[in-house]
Parts: structure tokens; C-alpha cells; sequence
């Protein structure tokens, strides 16, 4: 078998708990191979043994043993992959074979006890200092035992051998200097594993910090830069070597230099990563078009994290020195759609903010032609002044008179929206009974539901407190959510407003049975201008502004909004005011009550 096949075979023995790690995988590899080697070669030379001297003695059973025990530590540590316990394990095992062979031999006199220095010597190989110091102790502890054993006469009588006892003693510290300087190669190897590994990471690391496109660069405590990647070039455009130093301080924008310093001291006062974005001087990369280039401050990102020294050892944990670590990435193209993203939501507010003007002093201008038209096709509905003769003037009037109201509706409407974005719609408090709103209301839409055979219906819990808030903004509510019940009620249907007490809220819930709503149209709905058309037809006339005035009345007294539906089986729309809460939401701005600020809205469509 080849020599790199056996490498391989051994190293398939490792468990699989170190091998992602090189030097931890070589150093189980080097155990193993050893103790296998070892455990293996007794059991080769046993034969021999057994040949020239025929049936052996207890004792050399027992010797035997305790030679291929190095085999079953190998596959404990094959199988668990424990080092440290393997180890100990050994330095146990080979102590007790090393004992029991002095105690034949002569005690501490022996020339086999020269073997108890291989103990610790082994041990070394774990690189674990707690098994060091264990091994050394039971070598000790071991001779010891050893010496006290002789002193009483407890040993058994030494054996006798054919050669000098210098000639004995010299084999033994031969073969135990040479057992150790195997070791000492096995030390050595790991060594060298180990300066490759290291080598290894750090040219891995360097290629890294090499090929990003992030500049990579290494501070002291103080923030000097002791290493900047080849990046620098991209993000300051000019060699590494000149940021070292204070040559990256002295290129940030002066007024960022404080956030620029307080990002290291903040990072290595908590040992948590900290981000800071600042200005930095960049350096043309080129000028090969005769134009003079002057250097500009471009937008960078650093992160920064601070490495602990491992290898410094100090006393007290808050003094352990460390670097830092910083990855700078150029930020200025996200800073520059940052800007564009700002200008325009600017833009886009005053937009908006042109658009309410605009409806508002347009809904002024209409309302005074609107009442004038209102008002003469009424006369003329009504024939105040005399007949007008022929039927079809008078049918012709009337339409002209529902025309105008509901052009006056939709106006109103637009008006009161462009009052509640603006912030300009005034709550103004006061008492009232609950009952006689929701009477008024239901009277009120009566005869609208009639043209349908809708039934208006009212159920109002008894005894309700009175409720404190505008009176004339919560009938509009109620009257909007009942044009919408009975605009979205097939005929025959009905339509039931209810009121009760629900802890320190009136809530209001407007029921029908009529088309619903689908679940993906909810979200749509409450904004200016929108129904919802996506499940179903839209065969509802209609601005979709009514429920954008009730989400804003709602929102300026501090109520809640919620709806419960299901497509083709009605509506619940359901809202909530509070009782006496309603004086601290009258300086309510126009933010807590234009469309889109969170509240909770669900309405069958607009009005």
C-alpha cells in the first residue's frame, strides 16, 4: 500500500466532528496512527514471543493487555471524536504498564522506569494544558506509588536477567529517549500543520481583502489604520500605503471626522458592530483627457467590529487590547436615489397639497351654479309660477333637479375631504342622545331605501350615556354608511342600524344583506375616488369619496373603523367612538386624519 493511501486510510478514521478543522483533524490522525501502529506491532511480536518460549505466565497475559490497549483508545477516539479524554485515557494506560513492568524489574531502580517521562511528553500532542497537567500528575503520582511500594517491601521479588544491570538500565532510557523522540517529531509535524494552517488563512484572508470591492483596512484602538486592502484604490483612488496611519482621518470630511471617531470608540466600548456613513476625499483615478480633475467628496458606508489580541495575556479582562476591523463601501449612487427619492415625495406632497386646494376652491365655485340650478328646476318641478303645459318639461326638470343634488352631494363631499386632509375641519363637542341621531339618520334615509323596498330598521341598546362629539360630523357618518347599505342592497333587502355601549365607546354598526365585499377588495377601499370593482361589476354610481369622509370624521374624534363581510352575503360596518374622549382629539392635524394613516378601514365601496 502506498504511503498516500495509508494516509488516506488513517484519515478516514478521524471523526467527523474535526474534520472541517485542519490542525484539529492532523492532530487526531497523529493519535490514532500511533496507537494503532503501536497496539498492531504487539500483536505481531506476541507470536513470536509465544514461539521461543513456549505457554506464557499470567503476568505476560496481563503485559500483553495492557500493550494492544493503545488499540481500543484509538477507536474511542475514532468514535467520539473526545481528545482530551482519549489522551488521558493513554497517559493512564501507559503509566500502568509502565508501573507494572517496574514493579517486576526493581521498582524505581528498574531500568523500564526511564519510560514514565513518554507520560506528559504524549500528553503535549492533546495541546490541551489540563491534560498536561493530569498526565504529569498521575506519572507522578504513579512513581510515588512506585517508591512507597519498594519502601515497604510490597514489590515482588525483581527478576532475574543474564545481562548487567547497567546494560539493562542503558536499554531502557534508550528505548525510551528513542519512544520520545518519536514523539518529538509527532510534536514537531503539528507544528509545522500548524504554521501552514496559519499561512494558509492568513493568504486566504489576504486574497479576500485583496479582491473586494469593499475596502478592507485594520485599526488600533486609536483608529490609526495599520492595513487598508488594495480597494482603497476604488474608494479614495489612491494606493493603501498612504491611508496608513492618519492618512484615512485626514481624507474624511471635516464635519464628519467626530462620528468618524466616535464609531471606534463606540465599537470598542461595547464590543458590538457600529455603522457610520461620513464624507470622504476621492482622488480622481484618471486624467487622460486633458481636462484638470479636482478631488470630491463621495458618500461612504463603514462598518467597523473590534478584534480581540488573543495572544495578549493581561490580568484584567477590560484591558485586553484589540483592533478593529472595518469594511468601507461607496455609498454616493445610494445617496444620490436617497435625494431623488426625497425630492420627489416632496413633490409629490405638493402635489397633493395643490390637488386639496384646488378641489376646495373648486367646490366653492360650484356650489353657488349648483344651488341656482337646484333651486329654479324645483320651481319649475313644482309649477310654483303656473304650468308649464307639456308633462315631458316638468319630467325633464325633475331630472334636472336630482342631477344637481347629486352634483351638490359629490361637492359637498369633495369639500369636506379637502377640509379633513388640510387639517381644517373643526370638531366642535357637545352633548347629544345617541337614540334621537340614529332615529334622525334612519328617518332621513327612509325614503331612499323606499325607492328600493329596502327596510330601514333601528335597534338602540336603552339608557345609553350621551355622547360627546360633533353631532353634525357623526350624523354625516351615519349617513353616509347608510347611502352606501342601501346603494349596495338589492331590492327587497334590508338595512339595520344598531348603537350600544361597548366598555367607554358608542359603537355604531350599519348591517345589510346585500352584494359584500371580496377579501382582496378591503384594503382598497377608504381612499378618495375608490370602489371596489375587481371581484364584481361595478354597476354603483358613485365618486368613492364617502367613506374617505367617514374614515377622517372618524379619525379626528379618535374612533375605530372595522368590518366584517363576506362576497354575496352582506356588510357589517361597525365604528366606534369614544365617549368621553372626543374634546382631546378636537385639535386633531390633518395627519391623523388623512386617508392612509393606519386606521383600520373596511367599507363595502364608496359612496
Amino acid at each position: 500500500m502506498r504511503k498516500r493511501d495509508l494516509r488516506a486510510y488513517f484519515g478516514s478514521l478521524v471523526h467527523e466532528s474535526a474534520q472541517d478543522n485542519p490542525l484539529k483533524a492532523s492532530r487526531h490522525q497523529s493519535f490514532i496512527t500511533s496507537h494503532l501502529l503501536g497496539g498492531l506491532l504487539a500483536l505481531v511480536v506476541f507470536p513470536l514471543y509465544l514461539a521461543s518460549i513456549g505457554q506464557p505466565s499470567i503476568l505476560s497475559a496481563v503485559a500483553f493487555v495492557w500493550l494492544i490497549s493503545p488499540i481500543f483508545v484509538a477507536v474511542f477516539l475514532s468514535r467520539t471524536g473526545r481528545l482530551s479524554l482519549a489522551h488521558l485515557m493513554s497517559a493512564t494506560s501507559l503509566t500502568g504498564l509502565i508501573v507494572f513492568a517496574a514493579g517486576l524489574t526493581g521498582g524505581v531502580t528498574s531500568f523500564l522506569i526511564a519510560w514514565i517521562i513518554v507520560v506528559p511528553l504524549e500528553a503535549a500532542l492533546s495541546a490541551d494544558r489540563r491534560v498536561v497537567y493530569a498526565a504529569f500528575g498521575i506519572a507522578g503520582a504513579a512513581l510515588l506509588g512506585l517508591a512507597a511500594s519498594g519502601l515497604y517491601g510490597l514489590l515482588p521479588q525483581p527478576l532475574s536477567f543474564s545481562h548487567q544491570p547497567a546494560v539493562l538500565a542503558l536499554l531502557g532510557s534508550m528505548s525510551a529517549l528513542a519512544y520520545a523522540g518519536g514523539l518529538a517529531v509527532s510534536i514537531q509535524g503539528l507544528y509545522e500543520n500548524s504554521e501552514r494552517e496559519i499561512r494558509r488563512g492568513e493568504e486566504r484572508y489576504r486574497l479576500l481583502a485583496e479582491n473586494a470591492t469593499d475596502m478592507i483596512t485594520c485599526h488600533n484602538a486609536n483608529g490609526r489604520v495599520l492595513f487598508a486592502s488594495l480597494a482603497s484604490r476604488q474608494i479614495v483612488g489612491e494606493a493603501a500605503e498612504a491611508l496608513l496611519g492618519n492618512g484615512l482621518f485626514e481624507r474624511v470630511h471635516v464635519a464628519d471626522r467626530p462620528a468618524f471617531l466616535n464609531a471606534f470608540s463606540q465599537s470598542a466600548r461595547t464590543c458590538q458592530p457600529v455603522s457610520v456613513e461620513f464624507r470622504i476625499l476621492r482622488k480622481p483615478t484618471s486624467a487622460n483627457d486633458g481636462k484638470s480633475h479636482e478631488a470630491v467628496y463621495s458618500w461612504a458606508e463603514m462598518r467597523c467590529r473590534p478584534v480581540p489580541l488573543q495572544e495578549a495575556e493581561t490580568h484584567s479582562a477590560e484591558l485586553v487590547p484589540f483592533e478593529i476591523v472595518a469594511v468601507t463601501r461607496d455609498i454616493t449612487a445610494r445617496k444620490a436615489q436617497e435625494a431623488e427619492i426625497l425630492k420627489a415625495r416632496d413633490a409629490a406632497e405638493s402635489a397633493n397639497l395643490a390637488k386639496t386646494h384646488f378641489l376646495a376652491n373648486m367646490s366653492h365655485e360650484l356650489r353657488t351654479p349648483l344651488n341656482a340650478i337646484i333651486g329654479f328646476s324645483e320651481i319649475l318641478h313644482r309649477e310654483l309660477y303656473g304650468r308649464i303645459g307639456e308633462e315631458r318639461y316638468r319630467e325633464y326638470a325633475h331630472l334636472i333637479h336630482e342631477s344637481g343634488e347629486h352634483l351638490l352631494s359629490v361637492v359637498n363631499e369633495i369639500l369636506d375631504m379637502s377640509k379633513i386632509e388640510a387639517g381644517k375641519f373643526d370638531i366642535v363637542v357637545e352633548h347629544f342622545d345617541v337614540h334621537s341621531l340614529v332615529k334622525s339618520c334612519c328617518e332621513t334615509m327612509r325614503h331612499q331605501g323606499g325607492k328600493k323596498s329596502i327596510d330601514v330598521r333601528m335597534k338602540v341598546q336603552p339608557h345609553l350615556p350621551e355622547l360627546a362629539a360633533d353631532k353634525r360630523a357623526c350624523k354625516q357618518i351615519l349617513l353616509n354608511l347608510l347611502a352606501n347599505a342601501i346603494k349596495f342592497t338589492e331590492e327587497g333587502g334590508s338595512v339595520e342600524v344598531s348603537a350600544t355601549l361597548s366598555g367607554n365607546d358608542i359603537e355604531l354598526a350599519v348591517k345589510d344583506n346585500g352584494i359584500g365585499i371580496a377579501a382582496d377588495d378591503i384594503p382598497k377601499l377608504g381612499n378618495p375616488f375608490v370602489q371596489a370593482e375587481s371581484s364584481y361589476d361595478r354597476n354603483y354610481e358613485g365618486a368613492g369619496l364617502g367613506l374617505s369622509v367617514v374614515k377622517g370624521l372618524v379619525g379626528l374624534h379618535g374612533g375605530s373603523f372595522a368590518i366584517e363581510s363576506e362576497l354575496g352575503k352582506g356588510t357589517v360596518v361597525r365604528v366606534c367612538l369614544p365617549i368621553e374622549s372626543a374634546e382631546d382629539s378636537s385639535d386633531a392635524t390633518a395627519d391623523t386624519a388623512a386617508p392612509g394613516d393606519g386606521l383600520p378601514v373596511a367599507l363595502a365601496a364608496g359612496a
